[in-house]
């Protein structure tokens, strides 16, 4: 077997084009002696992820070289087995969700909710910013009232009891609040039949969902946002499209900066859903925003995807 240098070198030659942009991560502490482990560790630390992920990522090229017998700097790991997913059909898994979710329109209150739902908009979140129990309670109520008869699908962000009580379709949860719940609360959100969607940005956080077995996973930021603090940088078109490749058997919604002439390069990627805030919002006419960006949507699902390493590259 070649030398743990030569083949991080290889692997660093191989993908570097894909992931302009990004600096070189510190090498996180091994945990493993294995050589081909050792040089996916150094060169994804190179190649700018961050150190949870580097070590999924070089435990997957491990894992992938015990599987066949060689060790290939090429192809980037994206089966599932090489990542310990779930394997199909999940054990553990939510309810299901359409494969497509379409627009997925992220918006800040029950108004909102219902001006996009007579839209036309197939998907809406209602991401209301509260600490008052009962305005909760009454906004979610008044969101689940508003898209009755639309056709939309309602998610709420944050707030499941009350979504519970509402009869919401699902629920949308970013890593802090999957922290908060406890299992007596997952099994519970299971048995009453709640949609969940949750929010990663990156690997590590890719199969930390995969372990509850989501409806859907969502998948950002890939651009630079303005709309909250990322803990992490923005992932872009390269990372995105082999994070929807190794999660091909979970809808995916791509989420974090994306205006209109961003469309056909996300949707290139595979995902089937991308989540807009100030692209309808902020725009002078939101329902014409509305239509034209899921007329986007429509013309993408008539064009070939981008497979290849070269094609996702920026």
């Amino acid at each position: 077997m070649r030398s743990t240098d030569s083949m991080a070198q290889a692997i660093v030659a191989q993908h570097r084009a894909a992931f302009t942009g990004f600096a070189p991560a510190p090498m996180p502490e091994s945990t493993a002696q294995d050589p081909v482990y050792l040089a996916a560790l150094q060169a994804c630390s190179a190649l700018g992820f961050i150190a949870p992920d580097a070590q999924c990522l070089a435990r997957a090229w491990q894992a992938r070289t015990q599987r066949t017998g060689s060790f290939q700097a090429e192809p980037w790991p994206d089966d599932p087995r090489d990542f310990g997913l779930q394997p199909e059909p999940r054990a553990h898994r939510f309810a299901p969700c359409p494969e497509r979710l379409g627009l997925y329109a992220v918006l800040p209150d029950a108004g909102w909710v219902a001006r996009m739902a007579r839209a036309g908009v197939p998907t809406v979140q209602l991401r209301y910013k509260s600490c008052d129990t009962r305005a909760i309670g009454q906004e979610v109520a008044a969101a689940v009232q508003a898209v009755q008869g639309t056709g939309a699908l309602l998610f709420i962000n944050d707030h499941w009891q009350a979504a519970i009580t509402a009869g919401a379709y699902g629920i949308h949860l970013g890593q802090e609040d999957l922290d908060a719940l406890t299992p007596q609360d997952l099994q519970t959100l299971r048995h009453c039949g709640l949609r969940l969607g949750l929010s990663t940005h990156g690997y590590a956080e890719m199969l930390r969902a995969d372990a509850v077995g989501p409806s859907y996973i969502a998948l950002g930021a890939v651009f630079p946002t303005t709309l909250k603090t990322m803990a992490t940088a923005p992932q872009g078109i390269g990372r995105l499209g082999r994070y929807a490749r190794l999660l091909r058997h979970y809808p995916q919604v791509a989420i974090g900066g994306i205006g209109a002439e961003q469309f056909p390069q996300v949707l290139a990627t595979g995902v089937g859903s991308i989540a807009v805030v100030r692209a309808l919002v902020n725009a002078p006419d939101p329902d014409e925003a509305a239509r034209q960006l899921m007329g986007r949507i429509a013309l993408s699902a008539h064009k070939p995807l981008a497979h290849s390493n070269d094609e996702l590259a920026p």
